[in-house]
């Protein structure tokens, strides 16, 4: 199921961590990065925050300009973002600042969780998730039950290290403040954990007063029949790429990458490049990839239209194209139509050929986009 866009925010020092050991809360901003962080929230349709930051900030977490709440009313949304909090325990303040303030309010929590913040009397609407908390259940039932789209996690660094490492935070916007901690008790922005392989692209960074933003995203795909934020940011590239298509009336528009483990792009191609007319996408692109790269047995091949299983126009289907290289794993945005072929079935092939097909239908649209004269639109 769908969920939101997930951006990571923090400031942290310059050895990495987000306060110190005082009795009050460390700075580490300024004036001009807070009223940036007012602006992203003003943006967002939830700002989350875990139990440990609540217990140690007592944050309010509200949008603080008048001006950004006035033009979100303007906008028929609410004057402040959803607040969300997440508790295993359920153990929570029923007095601090975040239930007592802004608008509504959600807590995420265990069953056993959800009985114990009822009779403390959390003033929120409490989502009891089962036995444990579960991330990917948690961010689907925002999408689905809150319409929430875009999602600002404000931390604290154990709610970062297991968005991050489940792979289901699309950003990171970090600012790093111009002083030391040094102090091994004090709370580092990520813990230990298994951190996909690979490097993080720099999407972005600029000065905001004396501090500097950097912002990032993950690259690495997901491994199995779970996506993970860099399978959406690559199916993404795919169909951009499949806009770049010349037109045809006879054939689909399509765009593929074709992406190792690590996160680097071993390759990109779309339908009837180089003048091509009877070019597939997945075809050109594993063209220009080395077929001996041995990264091609655990790369991951990204197509805005399910590969082919039959074509006429080549002796090899993308789907014979994709499991002979070696490749054993495609995330699709869509099913390919009877439109040209009946009962095409490029997914059931694949994997019967051993490979994961996985399909994120928030793409369906943006891959159909370049094809709508032949869907009747």
């Amino acid at each position: 199921m769908p969920h939101p866009y997930v951006l990571l925010s923090a400031a942290v020092s310059l050895d990495g961590y987000l306060d110190d050991t005082g009795p009050e809360r460390l700075l580490l901003s300024g004036p001009a990065d807070f009223d940036r962080v007012d602006e992203v929230r003003a943006s967002v349709d939830a700002i989350l925050v875990g139990a440990g930051t609540l217990r140690a900030d007592n944050p309010r977490l509200l949008v603080n300009s008048p001006q950004r709440r006035a033009a979100r009313l303007a906008e028929g949304r609410t004057e402040y973002p959803l607040k969300v909090t997440v508790s295993g325990s359920g153990e929570l303040d029923p007095a601090a600042r975040f239930w007592h303030t802004g608008g509504e309010k959600v807590l995420y929590t265990t069953d056993e969780g959800a009985e114990r913040a009822r009779v403390l009397g959390i003033a929120a609407d409490v989502v009891p998730l089962g036995a444990e908390l579960d991330w990917r259940r948690l961010l689907e039932h925002l999408h689905a039950a809150r319409g929430v789209r875009r999602l600002m996690v404000e931390g604290g660094g154990l709610i970062h290290t297991q968005l991050i490492t489940q792979g289901l935070a699309d950003e990171l916007q970090l600012a790093v403040a111009p002083l030391f901690v040094g102090d091994p008790e004090a709370p580092r922005l990520f813990g230990p954990g298994a951190y996909q392989g690979g490097r993080l692209r720099l999407t972005g960074t600029r000065q905001v007063g004396d501090v500097v933003l950097m912002r990032y995203e993950p690259t690495a795909p997901g491994t199995g029949p779970l996506p993970s934020a860099a399978d959406h940011h690559w199916l993404a590239l795919a169909c951009e790429l499949a806009a770049l298509c010349p037109p045809s009336g006879t054939a689909f528009s399509v765009g593929a990458v074709v992406v190792a483990a690590d996160g680097t792009e071993l390759a990109r191609g779309h339908s009837r490049e180089g003048g091509d007319p009877v070019m597939h996408a997945e075809e050109a692109a594993l063209a220009k990839a080395d077929p001996t790269d041995p990264r091609l047995a655990t790369a991951t091949v990204y197509s805005s239209l399910e590969p082919c299983a039959r074509r006429a126009s080549r002796p090899a289907s993308c789907v014979r194209l994709i499991l002979d290289a070696g490749v054993r794993r495609v995330v699709t945005a869509w099913r390919e139509p009877d439109t040209f072929v009946e009962g095409a079935d490029g997914s059931g092939v694949l994997e019967s050929g051993g490979a994961t097909v996985v399909v994120l239908p928030e793409h369906e649209d943006r891959a159909k986009a370049p094809n709508g004269h032949l869907l009747g639109r």
